[in-house]
């Protein structure tokens, strides 16, 4: 458990020092090589964090202390529940199965919100037009 919520946090940690660096630099400053390098390699720390240190740890965590295995049978054929007409099983490892899978789906779309944000940064707002009742802009006789 601990392993796993150490990971996490490094995640988190990690993912806020992306965005920290893009505040602090301006889009379109050249960069030299070894910043480019540097910043690879952090990525690459951070992928593989994401995608695989902090699944790796929520498996063992389930497999070892949840004790998610495939011969707990929570529905289905062979269970002791309510749901015993279900024509295939559930098992608890389907349903540490579907914990990882979502555990991907928000690191995905995690990271497809941070490349919008880095793209977008340092990008002015357009200005507010006013419009009329009708919604034309209005325009100042000058």
């Amino acid at each position: 458990m601990m392993a796993l919520i150490v990971a996490l946090i490094l995640t988190f940690l990690m993912a806020g020092g992306v965005f920290a660096y893009g505040a602090k630099n301006p889009p379109g400053r050249p960069i030299t090589w070894g910043q480019g390098l540097l910043g690879g390699t952090y990525i690459y720390a951070l992928l593989f964090l994401m995608y695989g240190v902090v699944p790796h740890q929520w498996l063992t965590y389930a497999d070892s202390v949840l004790k998610l295995r495939k011969d707990q049978i929570l529905a289905g054929p062979g269970s002791k529940g309510a749901v015993q007409w279900l024509p295939f099983s559930i098992t608890k490892q389907t349903v540490r199965d579907i914990v990882v899978t979502v555990i991907y789906i928000v690191f995905l779309g995690a990271m497809i919100a941070g490349w919008a944000l880095w793209q977008n940064r340092g990008k002015a707002k357009p200005l507010e037009i006013e419009t009329s009742s009708y919604g034309r802009p209005l325009v100042k006789a000058e």
